[in-house]
C-alpha cells in the first residue's frame, strides 16, 4: 500500500512545477504536461518515488544509522525541524556550514566548544570575567547554538542526506556525493536530478507539498526505529534465556570436579600405610650389640 495518494498530493499542490523557461531538461521524464507556461509534474511517478525513498530510509533507520535533514528555505524550516525532531534525527535549517561533511572534524570541534562554554557558564567560571567579555561569550554561544545546535548529537558522518530543494542546497549535495553518502531529495522541474540517488519529483516551494512528503518519510523512519527496538528486546530476551540455560548446565561439571578431588584426597590416605615399614628400623637396634661389650668386659674380670 502506498504511503501517499494521488489525490492528497494533488490537493497539496505537489504537481505544480516552475515556468517552462526555467526548466531543467533532465527532469523531462517526470513532467506530465505544460499548462499556461508552467510544467505539471506526473504525480503517479511521485507516489512511486516516495514509496521507494521511504522504504530505503526505513532500512537505514532500522540499522541504527543517522539521517541528516537539510532545508534552509523559509517555507520548509519549521516543518523540517518539527518532523526531524519527532524521529530524533539531526537537521540543518539555518545556513549550511561549508565543509560540514567534507571537513566534519572541524565542525565537531565547534560543537565541543559550545559544550565547553555551557560547562564553564554553569560552574561560574565566567562570572569572574568582566561584563563585556561575558556578553561576548554568550553571544558566541548563541551563534553556535543557532547554526550547530540541531547537530550537537551527530558524533559521526550521517548515512544519508534528505534535502528539500536540491538546487538551493547544491553545496550539501556535492559534499555528500564526494563522500558517497546517498542523497534523498525533493526535486522540482528547475533542478538537476542526476546527482540525487532517490529523486522525489514534487513542488518544493509549497508548504503543504513539503509537509505531506515529510509525513510519509518520517512515518517510515519511525517504523524502522520501532522495529529496531523490537529486535533488540527479542535479542536481549534470547540472550537472557541462553544465560539461564548455561547456568543450569554448569553445576554438573562442578560436582564431577569435587568428586575427583575427593578421590584424589582419599588415594594418598590409603597409600600412607607404606610408611609402616619404619618398624624395620626398630628390628635392627644397635643397642643389642651391648651384650658383646659386656662379655668382653667379663673376660678381663675372669682373668683378674
Amino acid at each position: 500500500m502506498s504511503r501517499t495518494t494521488f489525490d492528497a498530493l494533488l490537493e497539496a499542490g505537489a504537481h505544480f512545477g516552475h515556468l517552462k523557461r526555467k526548466w531543467n531538461p533532465a527532469m523531462a521524464p517526470y513532467i506530465f504536461m505544460e499548462r499556461n507556461g508552467i510544467h505539471i509534474i506526473d504525480l503517479h511517478k511521485t507516489v512511486a518515488k516516495i514509496d521507494d525513498a521511504a522504504e530505503a530510509l526505513k532500512q537505514i533507520a532500522k540499522s541504527g544509522k543517522r539521517i541528516l535533514f537539510v532545508a534552509t528555505k523559509k517555507q520548509a524550516k519549521e516543518i523540517v525541524a518539527e518532523k526531524a525532531a519527532s524521529v530524533g534525527m539531526p537537521y540543518v535549517i539555518e545556513r549550511w556550514p561549508g565543509g560540514m561533511l567534507t571537513n566534519f572534524p572541524t565542525i565537531r570541534k565547534a560543537v565541543k566548544k559550545m559544550s565547553t562554554i555551557d560547562k564553564l557558564l554553569s560552574d561560574g567560571t565566567y562570572d569572574k570575567l568582566s561584563k563585556r567579555e561575558n556578553l561576548q561569550i554568550r553571544r558566541k554561544r548563541e551563534k553556535l547554538e543557532k547554526n550547530l545546535g540541531s547537530i550537537a548529537d551527530l558524533s559521526r558522518l550521517p548515512s544519508a542526506l534528505f534535502v528539500v530543494d536540491v538546487l538551493k542546497e547544491n553545496i550539501a549535495v556535492r559534499e555528500a556525493n564526494r563522500l558517497g553518502i546517498p542523497v534523498f531529495g525533493i526535486v522540482d522541474t528547475n533542478s538537476d536530478p542526476n546527482n540525487i540517488d532517490f529523486v522525489i519529483p514534487a513542488n518544493d516551494d509549497a508548504t503543504k507539498s513539503i509537509e505531506i512528503i515529510l509525513d510519509a518519510v518520517c512515518t517510515a523512519i519511525n517504523e524502522g526505529l520501532n522495529e529496531r527496538k523490537a529486535e533488540k528486546v527479542d535479542m536481549d530476551a534470547a540472550g537472557e534465556g541462553a544465560d539461564m540455560e548455561e547456568t543450569e548446565e554448569k553445576p554438573a561439571p562442578r560436582k564431577r570436579a569435587t568428586r575427583t578431588r575427593t578421590k584424589k584426597a582419599e588415594a594418598p590416605a590409603e597409600e600412607a600405610p607404606v610408611a609402616e615399614e619404619a618398624p624395620a628400623a626398630e628390628e635392627a637396634p644397635v643397642a643389642e650389640e651391648a651384650p658383646a661389650a659386656e662379655e668382653k668386659a667379663e673376660e678381663p674380670a675372669a682373668e683378674a
